[in-house]
């Protein structure tokens, strides 16, 4: 497949867990796999399972950290300019003291700047840990994130930073559509939602599609066990929104119980190839002609 002479980035999103995103993913990897290169960014990094349905060589761990700011208290005079700049409440002055919320900082280095006696200076704190794994022309990239962390953002910016040079970038994001999947979407070119014939499919599909929108991005729906529910609601969203249905996955017992053995769609199902190479190929064409 070519894919033109720039990088191409294409995320795997949903509007909700359990729709199929990883399940897509990595059936698509192992598609283009079979042909030329491609870079896997498991983003899902409070529960990434990639890693779990492929083997190959594995590298060491890369611990990721983020600076978050610190008091000297002998300096600070708590006059609360860093309170007052501070969008996210990461910072407080109680009686005596200024206190750092480090869950809730943003490492924007903000404080430290404002700061009009030097009170505040950043130190580096560990957020979770890359790994890598190669397989043919296959390169997982994971990242998890360290127990206790509730920032996934700086972390998935991270594992994305470490595919900047990979021509081709599939992009399994984190479910739903708050920050963490904003953080892996939003450098991508293309956007594929995974949804189910499910009112409650339907319903985050729709929320999904417009967190895209506000995005700027193109986007095309998958159906994944299609047949199992009210296939015609989905249909009949997307020709409204205008959203292309890319493809549908069956809703076959052989997939699940493939998968519960930690088999892929593709092992299970290699017939699915050609679908899945033409998946590829229409979202390239989607993000070129946006």
């Amino acid at each position: 497949m070519t894919y033109g002479s720039t990088a191409f980035r294409l995320a795997i999103a949903s509007g909700k867990g359990g729709t199929g995103k990883t399940t897509l993913a990595l059936a698509l990897a192992e598609a283009q796999a079979q042909i030329g290169p491609v870079t896997l960014c498991d983003c899902d990094v409070e529960e990434p399972n990639a890693h779990l349905f492929l083997t190959g060589r594995s590298g060491p761990p890369q611990a990721i950290h983020r600076a978050v700011p610190r008091i000297d208290a002998q300096r600070c005079d708590r006059c609360g300019r860093c309170v007052d700049l501070c969008a996210f409440n990461a910072l407080a002055v109680g009686g005596d003291c200024t206190l750092v919320f480090d869950e809730l900082c943003h490492s924007c280095g903000g404080c430290a700047r404002v700061c009009p006696t030097g009170a505040i200076h950043e130190e580096n704190s560990l957020i979770g840990h890359i790994r890598q794994l190669r397989r043919d022309n296959l390169l997982l990239i994971s990242g998890t994130l360290a127990i206790g962390q509730v920032m996934a953002p700086p972390l998935i910016r991270a594992v994305l930073a470490d595919a900047a040079a990979a021509p081709l970038v599939l992009v399994d994001c984190p479910p739903g559509t708050s920050c963490p999947m904003i953080a892996a979407v939003r450098s991508c070119d293309v956007v594929l939602l995974v949804t189910e014939p499910t009112p409650f499919g339907l319903n985050d599909l729709k929320l999904a599609v417009a967190t895209v929108r506000l995005l700027g991005l193109p986007c095309a729906v998958v159906i994944n066990r299609a047949g199992s529910g009210n296939d015609a609601a989905v249909h009949q969203y997307c020709q409204a929104e205008q959203v292309p249905v890319a493809l549908e996955i069956p809703d076959d017992r052989r997939i699940a119980e493939g998968y519960s053995r930690g088999a892929t769609l593709l092992q299970t199902r290699p017939e699915l190839a050609p679908a899945l190479h033409r998946l590829l190929a229409d979202s390239i064409r989607l993000g070129r002609n946006a």
